[in-house]
């Protein structure tokens, strides 16, 4: 077969196939147009998820009736003043996008100069099908209608028009999130779906386009770093989702989809989130433009950087520093939902007159020695009566204005302890935070110089299948440093000589075989200290107080105590909260007070 040149309307076609992939993919090229045209106000209106009908108004700078013409060509824009490509600062460059939806599609573009006429013109699957003055304040309106409906092999690979419009949604969103100076609205089939005004502050921006509670739940990022700077906001970890796509990454104010990115931002969390979750966050990364590749995919939802190590750091170390200096902080607003599992209700299995009068009196309590339901409710570890161990009559209990986390007043089905606070009630699960406590002892011995080691009386034999025993023989040395000796005892068996000191009598066998699934899962990619620190929470599992260990009023205390000056205190290694604070408010609406 010889070699051919092919027809205009194919290679515009081919084109289209690279940018145009679905409406969202459209629409994208149209609001990033707005954004470059100095726009304060862009409106979207979709009609069936944008199967049907696309149409972005702005009133950014417009344009004369000869640039239309010429931004319907191919390779043409106002984008890039010179041939230095790596130097733009603009979302689009190309010079494609109009061209190649005008040949997929009915596009009608309006626009209008400051001073001057408007006007219209339309390209019908890439024939010109009319032009002539139009009426439009000053702007630009385009008008995408029946997207592929001259090219079925495309359209009928669309999703459904709730699919489409979600993917739509989704582009919005990040545009507006980069952009919090410029005010968005979208219109679906006549509904308005979004609206942000112009001005807001990036946190309540990215709070209105995610969740509201964000604002609450989270962290400033502020991280710069040899001419890179690192800003945005950091869900705490116990504020997390179930699914990945409340992640937004921004470059030089371009939103992407970067794997280094959202890499880099697994592996901040890591030790913070159970796998299965995932944390709320919108990161912007500002760099020189020579230094990051803008142009490595048609639609530039991707970027290629210099040194991708020194923005995986950098990411890694903004987040951690951002999240250590949230301290004890946890996500605490009570749910509607468990706020309502709380019912009144009348005492049960007390005693009332026989003769079924009017009078009603509750039992006396006792004075028994041994007490009574009156000094402490079931499940409850009761306060040490009498002397304390060195003779002395036992002091009062500290006030409770005097720490954030409160004073304990008692523990509750041996697993959560209740505290008193200046401004509600403090439950505390003592497993999780007491996990968390390890942990973090045990990052700061490694970062001091290493972690001391119990030896075992007796070596410990642990047996597994021949590639765990291969996983664990590989970081022996690794694990050292951590105060786990190992050695191998077998081609399936592993020798337990000595135990983290800070691990205290934990279950070596179910640590041991924790250990090796853990290693199997790593992610190749993770670093040495990345690995270290999740090796470190799976210990810490292992040697944290157990739920059912009661514990007495001085041991609870010193557990809040220390909460309190810990970082990341307030969720467990696993992404759950480590305490809740019910406050006197939603005490008060339980009681019907308020």
């Amino acid at each position: 077969m010889s070699i051919r040149r092919l027809p205009e309307h194919l290679v515009n076609r081919i084109a289209a196939g690279e940018v145009v992939e679905r409406p969202a993919s459209a629409l994208k090229e149209l609001v990033e147009n707005a954004i470059d045209a100095g726009a304060t106000r862009i409106a979207v209106l979709l009609g069936e998820g944008g199967l049907s009908a696309i149409e972005v108004i702005d009133d950014g700078c417009g344009m004369a009736p000869d640039e239309i013409t010429l931004a319907l060509e191919r390779h043409a824009t106002s984008k890039l003043p010179d041939d230095a490509i790596e130097d733009v600062t603009t979302l689009g460059f190309r010079g494609e996008a109009l061209p190649s939806i005008a040949s997929v599609a009915d596009v009608t573009i309006e626009s209008r100069v400051r001073g001057a006429d408007g006007w219209s013109r339309r390209i019908d699957h890439g024939v010109l099908a009319g032009e002539g003055p139009a009426a439009l304040p000053p702007g630009t309106r385009i008008r995408v209608a029946n997207l592929f409906a001259k090219v079925p092999a495309r359209r009928k690979f669309l999703r459904s028009a709730r699919s489409e419009f979600a993917a739509c949604i989704d582009v919005v969103k990040r545009l507006a999130m980069a952009r919090p100076d410029i005010g968005f609205s979208v219109q679906h089939d006549g509904r308005r779906a979004l609206s942000v005004s112009p001005g807001e502050a990036q946190i309540d921006r990215v709070a209105a386009l995610t969740d509201r509670d964000l604002a609450d739940n989270s962290v400033a990022v502020d991280y710069r770093r040899e001419g890179v700077t690192l800003a945005g906001v950091a869900g705490l970890p116990t504020f997390n989702r179930g699914i990945s796509d409340h992640q937004f990454l921004f470059v030089n104010g371009r939103p992407v989809k970067d794997r280094l990115l959202i890499g880099a931002v697994r592996a901040a969390y890591q030790d913070m989130l159970a796998r299965d979750r995932h944390p709320v966050v919108a990161l912007f990364v500002e760099l020189p433009g020579d230094q990051v590749d803008v142009n490595v995919h048609p639609a530039k939802t991707e970027v290629r950087f210099r040194d991708p190590g020194l923005i995986r750091g950098m990411i890694v170390g903004g987040l951690r520093a951002a999240l250590d200096a949230a301290g004890h902080r946890s996500a605490q607003r009570p749910s509607a939902g468990a706020l309502g599992n709380w019912q009144p209700g009348a005492l049960p299995s007390l005693s009332r007159p026989a003769s079924g009068g009017g009078n009603f009196s509750y039992p006396t309590p006792s004075g028994s020695a041994q007490g009574s339901v009156w000094d402490h409710a079931p499940g409850f570890a009761p306060q040490p009566m009498g002397r304390s161990e060195s003779g002395g009559h036992m002091q009062p209990p500290p006030e409770h204005k005097a720490f954030p986390m409160g004073v304990a007043r008692g523990q509750v089905a041996a697993t959560y302890i209740v505290a008193e606070a200046e401004d509600g009630l403090v439950i505390v699960d003592q497993h999780a935070a007491h996990e968390r406590l390890v942990l973090e002892r045990m990052r700061k011995a490694m970062a001091d110089g290493g972690i001391s080691r119990q030896a075992l009386l007796l070596p410990e034999v642990v047996e597994l299948d021949e590639v765990a025993c291969d996983r664990l023989d590989a970081r022996i040395d690794e694990l050292a440093e951590m105060g786990l000796e190992l050695e191998r005892f077998g081609p399936k068996a592993m020798l337990v000589r000595a135990v983290p000191a800070l691990l205290g009598q934990s279950d070596v066998k179910g640590l041991i075989v924790d250990l090796a699934d853990e290693l199997a899962a790593y992610d190749s990619a993770l670093s040495l200290k990345e690995r270290l620190d999740h090796v470190a929470a799976t210990m810490a599992c292992h040697g944290s107080v157990r739920a059912g260990r009661l514990l007495s009023i001085a041991e609870m205390n010193a557990l809040l105590r220390e909460m309190e000056v810990t970082p990341h205190s307030g969720q467990c290694n696993h992404g759950r909260p480590t305490w809740i604070k019910l406050g006197h408010g939603d005490i008060e609406k339980l009681f019907g007070r308020k």
